[in-house]
C-alpha cells in the first residue's frame, strides 16, 4: 500500500472554493453517500462534495470515504483538483469497461473491481464495475453497475470501529472482501446451472447446445473478473513490509487472496467441464443422427426390396396382356389366325415367358 503516514497537508489560507467556477460539482444522485470518519467513529455526513472539502481542511486528522454512482465529468473533475488525483485514473473512472487493475499514482492508489452476482430468475450473471481511489486520509469509490452494494460495507466497517481506524486501507480491504465474498453465490449459481446442464444432455434435451455456449461465454467474463484480482492481492501483500501494513490487516487481506485464488480456479474448472460437456453434447447429437441416418437407410431399402417384388410381377403380368392384345386385334390377314394350334400355341407362349421372366427375377433375388 501507498505510505500514508500523516494528514493531508492543511492549506495556509482559508479555505476557498475550487478556482474555476466552471468545475464545481453540480451535486446530483450519483453522489451516493459521504462521511468524515475520526479514530475509526463516524463524526459528519456531509450533504455536498463542496462541504466535505471544508470540513475536511477544518479536521485534517480525519478520513473522508465518498460514495459516487456513474459520477458526472464535473464531479470527479472537482475530486481531482481536491484530491489531486492523476488525471488517467479519472479518465478511467469515467468511462466503464475497464479491466481489473491496481495502479499507483504518487501517494493514491487507483483500484478498479469487477464485482458479479447471480440473477436467478434469467440464469444469468451481472457484472458491475467500481472504481476506487484510495489516498493518505480519503476513499473514493466510483460504482458502475448494481453490484456491489457498499452499503452493507459501510454499516459493517462502522460496527467495527477498530478495524475502521486502520484508515483508508482498512476500507479497500472491506471493499475486496464484499467483491470477492460477491463471487460465491455466483459459483453456486454456475454449479446448479451445469448440474441441470448434465442432466439435459443425457436426456436428449434440443435447447441444451445453446444455454451451453451462453454459460460458457458467462464464464469467460467472469474469468476475466477474478483472475486479474491474484495478482492485484500479491502486489499489495507484496508491499506489506515496505509501506508497514498493520498485521491485522495483512492477515485479512491475505484471507481474501485465499478466496480469489479458490474462487478462480473454481471458475478455471467450470470453464474446462463445460467444453468436456459440449464435446460430449456433440458426440450425443452426432449418434443420434447416426441412428437416426441408419434407420432411414434401412427404411429405405425395404422400400426399395417391395418396389422390385411390385416391379417384377408386374413385369410377369406385361408379358402375357401384351401377347393377348396382338393375338386380340381381329385382324383378317394375321399369323396363324387359321391355324388350328393358334390357340394353344399363343396360351403357350405366354406361359413360357411368365416362367422365363419368375426365374430370370427370383436369380436376381427380386422375388
Amino acid at each position: 500500500m501507498a505510505p500514508w503516514r500523516g494528514p493531508r497537508p492543511t492549506p495556509e489560507a482559508p479555505p476557498a472554493p475550487v478556482a474555476d467556477p466552471g468545475t464545481a460539482p453540480q451535486e446530483t444522485d450519483s453522489v451516493v453517500h459521504t462521511a468524515l470518519y475520526r479514530d475509526g467513529v463516524r463524526v459528519a455526513s456531509p450533504d455536498t462534495l463542496t462541504d466535505t472539502y471544508r470540513r475536511l481542511r477544518e479536521k485534517p486528522d480525519t478520513v473522508a470515504w465518498i460514495g459516487l454512482a456513474r459520477p458526472t465529468e464535473a464531479e470527479l473533475k472537482s475530486l481531482a483538483a481536491e484530491f489531486d488525483l492523476h488525471e488517467l485514473a479519472v479518465e478511467d473512472a469515467l468511462e466503464a469497461h475497464q479491466r481489473p487493475k491496481l495502479e499507483r499514482y504518487g501517494e493514491t492508489l487507483f483500484v478498479v473491481l469487477r464485482a458479479a452476482r447471480y440473477l436467478d430468475a434469467s440464469e444469468e450473471v451481472d457484472f458491475g464495475e467500481l472504481h476506487v481511489f484510495v489516498g493518505a486520509d480519503f476513499l473514493i469509490t466510483v460504482r458502475h453497475g448494481a453490484a456491489p452494494d457498499l452499503s452493507a460495507v459501510r454499516h459493517r466497517m462502522e460496527k467495527t470501529p477498530e478495524l475502521l481506524r486502520l484508515g483508508p486501507e482498512a476500507i479497500l480491504y472491506a471493499i475486496l472482501d464484499a467483491v470477492v465474498d460477491g463471487y460465491a453465490p455466483v459459483v453456486d449459481g454456475v454449479q446448479n446451472d451445469i448440474d441441470e446442464i448434465e442432466t439435459e444432455v443425457f436426456s436428449g434435451a434440443p435447447e441444451v447446445s445453446r444455454r451451453i455456449y451462453e454459460l460458457s461465454r458467462e464464464m469467460v467474463e467472469f474469468q476475466r473478473a477474478t483472475r486479474p484480482l491474484i495478482g492485484m492481492l500479491h502486489g499489495l501483500m507484496a508491499g506489506f513490509a515496505k509501506y508497514g501494513t498493520d498485521e491485522e490487516l495483512q492477515r485479512y487481506l491475505r484471507d481474501v487472496a485465499d478466496h480469489v485464488t479458490h474462487t478462480s480456479e473454481r471458475v478455471d474448472g467450470f470453464r474446462q467441464a463445460l467444453a468436456d460437456i459440449l464435446t460430449v453434447n456433440a458426440t450425443l447429437v452426432t449418434q443420434q443422427q447416426n441412428a437416426e441416418m441408419r434407420a432411414l437407410a434401412e427404411a429405405g431399402f425395404e422400400q426399395n426390396e417391395e418396389i422390385k417384388k411390385i416391379s417384377s410381377w408386374a413385369a410377369i403380368l406385361f408379358a402375357p396382356t401384351l401377347v393377348g392384345t396382338i393375338y386380340g386385334m381381329n385382324f383378317e390377314n394375321m399369323p396363324e389366325l387359321g391355324w388350328s394350334f393358334g390357340y394353344p400355341f399363343a396360351i403357350g407362349l405366354m406361359g413360357l415367358v411368365c416362367v422365363s421372366l419368375y426365374f430370370v427375377f427370383k436369380r436376381r433375388d427380386w422375388l
